[in-house]
């Protein structure tokens, strides 16, 4: 062995044996140089999709109640809130806005652990970036590093057996990335930067048992205030555990995930960015449900269906994604509908469309396309299909009979957005909120962060205008 493959197995047999020093130290390393241009570009339209899906975020049902929540908090009106006229204070910001992101069910997810990861990491880069008049350039690199935080302590997972446990992972993994966030704008050094980490792993929470409620959406904005916590309870001197993810009592993979993969966090650290492999949404709904949208619209485009000649619509799904969404039939409420597979369904098939109108009260409670649910739509699970797939058949009282399978849905990083699509949902998350004009100066501002000197002109942009 030469001895700079010796020096390399050293340092990978070190970061096996303390990979939360190793993440630690990557993330107070990194320069926005180190990072190559196709994932500086990849960062900036996640950033600019979760932007666009806070401004979405008047059509929730329940936002009005987070609103009250954060506005309980109190304090100093110190940061902006996507979408909002008022400022707030540091923590009512980085909530609100946590919340916003993953409000209508269409923020971005990292498949492999089926993880959100925005919600969590965006709030806290630009509550503190706003209130340190930070450039877009430091912004831009604290973004990078919670997205590459969040998904490789997602990855080290091994997500079957943290799911088995119950754990739900934005709220378990999330406060990992907020913290990288922080401590990139905060300039805190790789010791500091690990006790952050622990900090945010002692605020590690979340079940599925919350499961079909707005809890799980929760989850999310309060991993984002939890990242944000640790990484100023860090910069004060706060001191947590050397070891956070592999302690022996108690370590996030081995209290969560049984070990975990160790190796899994740090393969590749530096070189291969994890944060390419998360998915956008193209529309509102569960992320399981996006094949099956996939596949519906791909039936649309052989041509028009009339649902009064439609005698029965098959739909099949891997048999996780049927243990998750079967108990979701007709809906009582939007999340209901987001996540029920038979509903989305017959939706698109009625109104050839798949936006917030469609899963609003008005809609939901129809009685026609309740009818139609109940009489014509059969979910099934397939085991042949893979993970991420989904088969959707539908035969009509004419003869008609037309079927559609896709193995991932678009959005997905083996089918990604194009530039026109993430643009068009941009345009379609903004617009009624900020107007036209004010979207295409957003998206030309963000996707040149960089040359941003503070980040005051780009967050007004996200403000609607102020009553006449």
């Amino acid at each position: 062995m030469s001895g700079g493959d010796a020096g390399r197995a050293a340092a990978t047999d070190a970061a096996l044996a303390a990979p939360t020093t190793a993440l630690a130290e990557f993330t107070a390393q990194l320069r926005l140089e180190d990072v190559p241009e196709p994932t500086r570009m990849r960062a900036k339209e996640i950033l600019l999709d979760s932007i666009a899906c806070a401004l979405a975020a008047e059509g929730c049902e329940e936002l009005p109640q987070i609103q009250a929540f954060a506005v309980a908090l109190g304090g100093a009106p110190q940061a902006t809130v996507i979408g909002d006229i008022a400022r707030h204070s540091l923590a009512s910001a980085v909530l609100l806005n946590g919340y916003r992101i993953t409000a209508v069910t269409v923020c971005d997810v990292y498949t492999v652990a089926h993880c959100h990861v925005t919600p969590e990491v965006v709030p806290p880069a630009l509550a503190l970036a706003e209130r340190q008049s930070s450039s877009g350039a430091r912004t831009l690199l604290s973004v990078i590093a919670g997205l590459e935080v969040t998904t490789r302590v997602a990855r080290g997972l091994e997500y079957q057996g943290f799911r088995s446990r119950g754990w739900h992972a934005p709220g378990v993994v999330g406060p990992f990335g907020g913290a990288a966030a922080a401590a990139t704008l905060l300039g805190l050094d790789a010791e500091q930067t690990r006790h952050a980490f622990a900090l945010a792993g002692s605020q590690s929470s979340g079940t599925w048992a919350a499961w079909g409620t707005p809890t799980v959406k929760f989850h999310q904005s309060r991993g984002a205030l939890s990242g944000l916590m640790a990484g100023l309870l860090a910069a004060q001197g706060f001191r947590g555990s050397n070891e956070i993810l592999i302690h022996p009592d108690g370590g996030i993979y081995t209290a969560y995930a049984g070990g975990g993969d160790p190796a899994a966090a740090i393969d590749g650290l530096g070189d291969r960015w994890e944060l390419e492999q998360i998915s956008l949404r193209l529309w509102p709904s569960g992320t399981p449900l996006q094949p099956v949208i996939t596949a519906v619209f791909e039936l649309l485009g052989d041509g028009p269906i009339r649902t009064d000649r439609i005698r029965s619509v098959t739909v099949r799904v891997p048999p996780h994604v049927h243990r998750a969404h079967a108990r979701f039939g007709v809906p009582t409420g939007t999340f209901d509908a987001l996540l029920s597979i038979p509903y989305v369904v017959s939706v698109i098939l009625h109104d050839r469309e798949a936006w917030v109108p469609q899963f609003a009260a008005g809609r939901y409670r129809d009685p026609e396309l309740r009818r139609f649910i109940e009489e014509r739509v059969r979910l099934e699970e397939d085991a042949s299909l893979s993970r991420d797939g989904a088969t959707v058949a539908i035969t009509g009282t004419d003869g008609m009979s037309r079927s559609a399978s896709v193995d991932v849905a678009i959005g997905h990083p083996r089918r990604p957005l194009s530039s026109d699509q993430l643009l068009a949902k941009v345009h379609r998350c903004a617009d009624a909120l900020i107007g036209a004009g004010a979207t295409d100066r957003l998206i030309a501002r963000v996707m040149a962060i960089e040359d941003e000197t503070n980040l005051e002109e780009l967050l007004a942009l996200t403000r609607p205008p102020a009553p006449a």
